[in-house]
């Protein structure tokens, strides 16, 4: 039987203001976004080189530096997704949640049409290789509250108020000032 060589991935490990990230390609899209304590096995990658010049782990790195400055709020990365194809599809389904704003995950699994499968999306969420530019942070509990983050929660919290993201209590809080008056957007 043929063997096939395992791909090889190209990486560059970065700092944050959420901690030490590695960034990971293969060919010229990016397949992960791995956190400094990163749980072993959440992600499955093949052998990995570091090249700290590859031009598209330079890409992902300047727009990651954009994101957290809070000069880009849309990633223009090609995305490579490696996962089952219902993985693929929750996790496309988190590129399209914009900027500063949340989903549970009732809403991805009935957006993906999957209603019922909302532990099946959860899961999926929480092997979503390619953190933050696939905002797995966006997704939260049906309460409102914050749930698991591979991150951790306080990262995940920490991209929410970059965005200025209303979940939870913040949600009850948003106002908008008009004039002198402060509206209560949800009375």
């Amino acid at each position: 039987m043929e063997q096939h060589p395992s791909p090889q991935f190209l990486y560059k490990t970065i700092s944050s203001p959420v901690g030490r990230l590695t960034l990971v390609t293969s060919l010229a899209a990016l397949v992960a976004i791995l956190w400094e304590n990163e749980r072993p096995g959440r992600v499955r990658l093949g052998t990995l080189h570091e090249e700290a010049n590859d031009p598209t782990l330079l890409n992902v790195e300047r727009q990651l530096e954009e994101y957290f400055a809070g000069k880009r709020n849309r990633f223009e990365i090609p995305l490579d997704f490696r996962g089952t194809e219902f993985q693929k599809k929750v996790w496309n389904a988190l590129v399209d949640i914009p900027y500063g704003e949340t989903r549970t995950y009732a809403e991805i699994a009935a957006s993906i049409g999957s209603p019922k499968a909302v532990r099946a999306v959860g899961a999926a969420n929480g092997r979503n290789p390619i953190s933050i530019v696939a905002p797995c942070h966006r997704v939260i509990g049906s309460s409102g509250e914050l749930t698991g983050f591979a991150g951790g929660l306080d990262r995940k919290e920490t991209l929410l108020v970059l965005e200025d993201a209303r979940w939870g209590p913040r949600a009850a809080k948003k106002t908008s000032v008009v004039g002198a008056q402060t509206l209560d957007l949800f009375s």
